[in-house]
């Protein structure tokens, strides 16, 4: 007999004169509050991210980068690109184009107010995962239709076997004496558009 099957026998044993466990209801916060627009910019604002609201989002994005190379999802409704920026449709470039380009622009899935969190579900109009991990600035258009309350309404609302990436912030992280370095795992600025 192994350590393994020891140890898991003497956990049996300690369990076996348990209760049975009952079941764990799973239907509560059903009916969600509406979305609050200010606090989920609040929230995105205490987390570095700079927060942009206005209808042009071309307009937005050419004053944000001016002029550069921007990674675009296939999805990305392409009229929100200024004619300045100069677009790389992720067709499945290499890590090292992605991280080379000067940002990249996506939509999201949707965004909670409560936390200031954004979720990427890498629709067409979001990409793949990489191409907001590995470029210095990511620029995320978010509608307030896509805005909830709270996280149980997000999750609701989000497809469990989708790839999600969670972004609550530029990408920080900070070490033993809370000195915060940003970067580290993901784009240093966070710039979100909102529009109406």
């Amino acid at each position: 007999m192994s350590s393994k099957d020891v140890i898991l026998s003497r956990v049996r044993a300690a369990l076996r004169d348990q209760p049975a466990v009952p079941d764990i209801p799973r239907d509560y916060r059903r009916e969600f509050d509406p979305a609050d627009l200010d606090l989920f910019v609040e929230r995105l604002v205490d987390y570095k991210a700079v927060v942009h609201r206005g209808p042009d989002v071309a307009s937005t994005i050419k004053t944000i980068l001016g002029t550069g190379t921007l990674i675009v999802p296939p999805g990305l409704d392409r009229s929100w690109l200024p004619a300045e920026v100069s677009a790389l449709v992720d067709d499945g470039l290499p890590a090292d184009r992605i991280a080379a380009a000067d940002g990249v622009v996506t939509a999201a899935a949707v965004g909670i107010a409560e936390t200031g969190t954004i979720v990427l579900d890498a629709s067409p109009d979001q990409g793949r995962r990489i191409i907001s991990l590995l470029p210095d600035l990511h620029l995320c258009v978010i509608r307030p239709d896509q805005v909830v309350a709270g996280v149980p309404e997000a999750v609701a609302r989000l497809d469990p076997t989708r790839p999600l990436t969670w972004i609550s912030g530029p990408s920080a992280t900070s070490d033993i004496e809370l000195n915060r370095v940003e970067g580290v795992h993901g784009p240093r600025n966070l710039h979100v558009i909102l529009t109406p």
